[in-house]
């Protein structure tokens, strides 16, 4: 074996040792909640398309008919080949959905921080980041050269003490958080947030992957990101902000710069779910039901989102419990370090306008039982 196969046979057992490895399991998803695994159909919890619109009649038809029409792919740079007008008239209904004179479509959520950040500030700069940001918002941290300090998660008073301190001797200095946390489903405190930002001069970035169109009462931050990937069912990263913010993305963003545009099919399937969105705002308070439901049966706080975690600690432990679920017919998948820290190993349930209230119940009981 050559040295490199050396380094990542040690690394595979070093993970093995620690239950931390991960596998790619063969898995097909139905419509609803469905998903089936090994030969086995089971009820799916471990997903983000929180209103069931992957699935939708409307959505696929739109996918279909804008690949038909327009191809498989962009092609390359949207700079290069030119800006595609199901792309322009997806960012015109982020913009206006969101409140903002304008957006952008990236390739991707993580893309999408990964340009945003470092475009904004640099080696001068400050960056407060919540602990439990997302692995994309600390990349993109990463990238831009800034001083980097994470506050305690959701701790206003720290993050305060924190741009108190600091942030005088940094030029520009740039917050960022999550609507909802997607480990912990917990929600940011964002009024307190963009109070504290106010009095420093320092622009507030809000990660609403989780957020949008199930948790988006309250105040807007002057950077809203989010996904394509999640409630509306297609693919996808976007930033919705002022129109000069927008335009300097479109020169600066790296990750929009040099990357191929997103497939004319992924955007029109948005767009047609955002119009489901609009349209049916009853459909978006059915996950946030469920996870409540889920959470008043298992004796835990009361959800705040369609995000429930399970807490069980060790990363084995977490492993076998969620083996036990499957084979009791349920996909609930274990969350384990580094995407979570050490000794908070859990089961992460995401709860669907698809689920019903049966299998919800029917997912506590399993858990009662297993625990």
């Amino acid at each position: 074996m050559s040295s490199l196969d050396d380094f990542a046979s040690a690394e595979l057992a070093r993970l093995d040792t620690g239950a931390l490895r991960r596998r790619l399991a063969t898995t097909d998803r139905g419509e609803g909640a469905f998903a089936d695994r090994n030969g086995r159909r089971l009820v799916s919890f471990s997903c983000n398309d929180y209103l069931g619109l992957s699935h939708h009649p409307r959505v696929i038809a739109a996918a279909q008919e804008a690949a038909a029409r327009h191809g498989t792919g962009a092609g390359a740079s949207r700079l290069v080949t030119g800006n595609h007008q199901v792309l322009e008239v997806l960012e015109a209904r982020l913009a206006a959905h969101k409140g903002t004179e304008a957006a952008l479509v990236f390739g991707s959520g993580y893309l999408a921080n990964l340009g945003i950040v470092p475009a904004l500030v640099g080696p001068r700069d400050l960056i407060l980041i919540d602990a439990l940001g997302h692995s994309c918002l600390f990349a993109g941290a990463r990238v831009s050269g800034s001083e980097v300090v994470r506050f305690r998660h959701n701790d206003v008073s720290h993050l305060a003490e924190e741009l108190s301190a600091r942030r005088a001797k940094h030029k520009r200095a740039l917050i960022l958080t999550e609507r909802v946390f997607s480990m912990d489903g917990d929600r940011a405190p964002l009024d307190a947030i963009l109070d504290i930002a106010g009095l420093h001069d320092a622009w507030t970035l809000v990660d609403d992957a989780h957020g949008l169109g199930v948790v988006e009462a309250g105040c807007r931050a002057p950077l809203e990101m989010g996904t394509l990937s999640k409630t509306l069912g297609s693919y996808g990263g976007y930033l919705c902000a002022s129109r000069a913010v927008i335009d300097l993305m479109t020169s600066r963003a790296r990750s929009f710069v040099y990357t191929t545009g997103l497939p004319p099919a992924s955007a029109a399937a948005a767009l047609a779910a955002l119009d489901i969105v609009e349209a049916e705002p009853e459909r978006a308070d059915r996950p946030l039901m469920l996870a409540r439901r889920l959470t008043e049966r298992l004796g835990l706080p009361k959800a705040e989102s369609p995000i429930v975690p399970i807490h069980v600690g060790e990363a084995s432990a977490a492993l076998a419990l969620s083996a036990a679920l499957e084979a009791r017919g349920f996909l609930v998948v274990a969350i384990r370090p580094p995407t979570v820290p050490a000794g908070t190993a859990r089961l992460r349930v995401a709860l669907s306008a698809a689920h019903s209230e049966a299998q919800v119940d029917a997912l506590a009981e399993a858990i009662v039982e297993l625990r």
